[in-house]
């Protein structure tokens, strides 16, 4: 990982910048950010635009960043963008890193398909994440909490600072509702570059409908019959971010009918967040991994699952703030099953601190050493009519989803601890 702008912009002017030829809505923000991102795509989709969406990380395959049309970028196409990008750009083989090479390669993607406009999730931060170069018409700014502090910084306002680094002079930017000290430096950052900021019950909200639905009120115009598809109320706040966005594009040359919007935030799809994979049981997955995110998914449970007695499968990345995140989840649990994240960087699930709080809220857990092996006994644990609920790390989301595409082989390495 490294951050900057310089190494990026090289191989971008070697490329003749395609960056440049693609307009964009650059999203950035801690929590929410990918499902801002799916719902905008959608709609604008809908409304008859050829669509360019770029996003991290990947659960299971790397094709996954790179969409066109709501499609994956297919394997040989893919490679074909890669040998282009590196017979003009030789440089980029050993000057980028993985990230920015893969961002590279999308804004080269975008601009041979001839996409209308692209909708690009920030990776890191945003004042020096490689997707800083993308053609932004509009920026947006998601849920802002404590994440990467030490790329970012370790209060609020630093890292909203951070965030708000996709700011541009005279592109209209938006922003969910935020904690003080973050909207403070949003405000700020937004002042000083001269950028037009909207944020969210101040210019724009999504509100409850008497007939189940939800109205959008915007800036110059109301939406109503929205139902969000994506599970949770952050997920509403996310579909506001990406509509009053969608309103700003709509002022630099792509506008949208309230149909489109309807249909947009009806279809999109934004997999491994509160979403369900199995039914009898049921089995949901979630890739919350910091406080913030913990706070929004055990929202999302209270109202997706209320009163169920829940089956919680637990892996956890050791350098995330998982003791935080365990205060709030392991209450939530009927049973509770510790699994084994296959990642160098994966706290071990018979860690002394885990177990220490898996006991105070009550718990005696199971230790497993995979986690296809948690996921099997919570299954058998939680019976035909149960629910499970996996969730700590976005790399145990995706073992989940390639575990079932392969049928769910037989996992081994089951056993409990006291």
């Amino acid at each position: 990982m490294k951050l900057g702008l310089d190494r990026v912009e090289a191989v971008l002017a070697a490329l003749g910048h395609p960056e440049r030829r693609v307009p964009a809505l650059h999203v950035a923000g801690t929590n929410g950010k990918g499902s801002t991102c799916a719902v905008a795509e959608a709609c604008l989709r809908a409304g008859g635009y050829r669509t360019g969406l770029y996003t991290s990380p990947h659960l299971v395959r790397v094709n996954e960043r790179i969409r066109v049309g709501g499609e994956e970028i297919p394997d040989g196409l893919l490679g074909q963008r890669v040998l282009e990008v590196l017979q003009r750009a030789p440089s980029a083989a050993h000057a980028l890193t993985f990230f920015e090479f893969g961002t590279v390669v999308a804004f080269w993607h975008f601009a041979q398909e001839r996409v209308d406009v692209a909708v690009v999730e920030v990776g890191l931060g945003g004042r020096l994440d490689a997707t800083r170069a993308c053609r932004a018409e509009v920026t947006a700014v998601s849920a802002i909490s404590f994440d990467h502090e030490a790329q970012l910084g370790n209060t609020l306002h630093a890292i909203a600072g951070e965030k708000a680094g996709i700011f541009r002079q005279g592109v209209p930017a938006v922003a969910s509702r935020q904690l003080p000290e973050a909207e403070a430096r949003l405000r700020e950052v937004a002042s000083g570059v001269g950028a037009q900021l909207l944020l969210e019950r101040e210019g724009f909200r999504l509100e409850p409908a008497a007939d189940g639905g939800y109205t959008f009120h915007g800036v110059e115009r109301a939406c109503g019959g929205l139902r969000p598809s994506l599970h949770g109320p952050h997920q509403v706040q996310n579909a506001a971010l990406a509509l009053a966005a969608l309103e700003q594009l709509g002022q630099r040359g792509f506008p949208l009918t309230q149909e489109a919007l309807r249909a947009g935030v009806a279809a999109a799809r934004w997999p491994g967040r509160m979403e369900r994979l199995l039914d009898r049981p049921e089995l949901w997955v979630d890739g919350a991994h910091n406080p913030g995110g913990v706070e929004a998914l055990a929202a999302a449970v209270r109202q997706v699952l209320p009163g169920r007695p829940l089956q919680l499968v637990f892996g956890v990345l050791g350098d995330k703030a998982w003791p935080v995140m365990v205060e709030r989840l392991f209450p939530l649990a009927a049973g509770l099953h510790l699994a084994q994240v296959e990642s160098p960087r994966a706290l071990a699930p018979d860690a002394p601190g885990l177990l220490e709080a898996a006991h105070r809220a009550g718990h005696r857990p199971a230790v497993h050493r995979s986690v296809a092996a948690a996921v099997e006994a919570a299954l058998a644990r939680a019976g035909e009519d149960g629910a499970v609920l996996a969730c700590g790390s976005l790399v145990l989301v995706g073992e989940i989803q390639s575990w079932l595409r392969a049928g769910r082989p037989r996992a081994g390495g089951l056993g409990s601890v006291s």
